[in-house]
């Protein structure tokens, strides 16, 4: 699977941005998928997740609220819906693809990755 994310930019506190992580391969159905972001300096951490038929749905606390994961499988493609921005949601923004029936939390839980993109919130 080959994986590419586009949608990050520049944006101001309060505003709104949706990525997208399309999903090269037939079996893209069978993946789970998530978001995942890395701030300057920072590890890089988990931000949302989906299960392969987008049936169940995890965020981190920092986006619940916030941010919404969906996907559809007939465009091989998942979304992040970013709302009420703030500056601190700043960061290079990845996708994965792991494939479990159950997405996991960690980098170690996913085998594909996107090449990032990156999201800017000015204060």
């Amino acid at each position: 699977v080959q994986l590419q994310a586009s949608g990050g930019g520049l944006v101001q506190a309060g505003g709104s941005l949706r990525l997208s992580c399309a999903a090269s391969g037939r079996t893209f159905s069978i993946y789970s998928m998530s978001w995942f972001r890395q701030a300057p300096g920072k590890e890089r951490e988990f931000v949302a997740a989906i299960s392969w038929s987008g049936g169940s749905t995890y965020y981190a606390d920092s986006v619940k609220g916030r941010f919404t994961i969906s996907r559809d499988n007939g465009k091989n493609t998942v979304y992040l819906q970013m709302n009420s921005l703030k500056p601190e949601d700043t960061a290079v923004y990845y996708c994965a693809a792991a494939r479990t029936l159950r997405p996991g939390r960690l980098l170690r839980d996913y085998d594909y990755w996107g090449q990032g993109t990156q999201v800017t919130v000015s204060s």
